[in-house]
């Protein structure tokens, strides 16, 4: 028996994931590659939606985040891995371990202030809470789309956009009901649903102008 490949829609999400974190610093060295580092994820309308930060690679946590359920932002629908359009990362090539925590917490905390001031929403989709610490300048970072134009463009149709979102935030709504959350999922849903009224109400102008005489 053949073995059964992945739907095309898996397989160009998992070969974009791979070929973002193989872009070039600017160096010879492989983004994705560098240990420690914070990394932003944005939808298709530019939104950023997701700010996280690694001491195992951006290759390792990126990857789990967007190619298998192993994270808790995926597998509680805190986060759907086919809304991420792009990926934006900040490698610390010469960050040492002792180090780490401090610099991460701080870069990590200064990417989530400038991901709320671009937002239309002033609010991302982190399930937890960003500990406030010292702003620090940040390394060059490198922002790359996840999918070639062509599959983007499919995938960015807002009427498709719509039925994914509207399912993640049932299926989130459905964990809060099974469990005893923390405030940041409940604040998340909130933030979804507000995700999801913006595009709805953006589609339905399109139509009604449209229908104009």
């Amino acid at each position: 028996m053949m073995p059964k490949k992945e739907p095309e829609a898996v397989t160009a999400l998992y070969d974009g994931v791979k070929k973002a974190l193989d872009t070039d610093y600017g160096d010879g060295r492989k983004v994705g590659n560098c240990k420690y580092g914070v990394y932003l994820f944005y939808d298709y309308d530019g939104e950023p939606i997701y700010v996280g930060r690694t001491r195992e690679s951006l290759r390792g946590r990126i990857g789990r985040h967007l190619t298998n359920q192993r994270t808790d932002a995926v597998a509680m629908s805190v986060l759907d891995p086919f809304e991420v359009a792009e990926i934006e990362m900040w490698p610390f090539w010469n960050l040492k371990s002792g180090d780490a925590n401090e610099i991460l917490d701080r870069a990590e905390y200064t990417v989530y202030q400038e991901a709320l001031q671009a937002s239309n929403f002033s609010v991302v989709l982190n399930e937890k809470d960003i500990r406030p610490a010292d702003k620090i300048d940040l390394p060059k970072s490198v922002r790359v789309s996840v999918l070639p134009a062509t599959l983007r463009k499919q995938r960015e149709h807002p009427d498709i956009r719509l039925a994914r979102r509207a399912r993640t935030i049932a299926n989130l709504a459905r964990v809060i009901s099974e469990r005893s959350v923390r405030p940041g999922i409940r604040r998340t849903l909130w933030a979804q649903a507000r995700r999801l009224e913006h595009l709805a109400k953006n589609r339905l102008e399109e139509f009604e102008q449209d229908d104009e005489p």
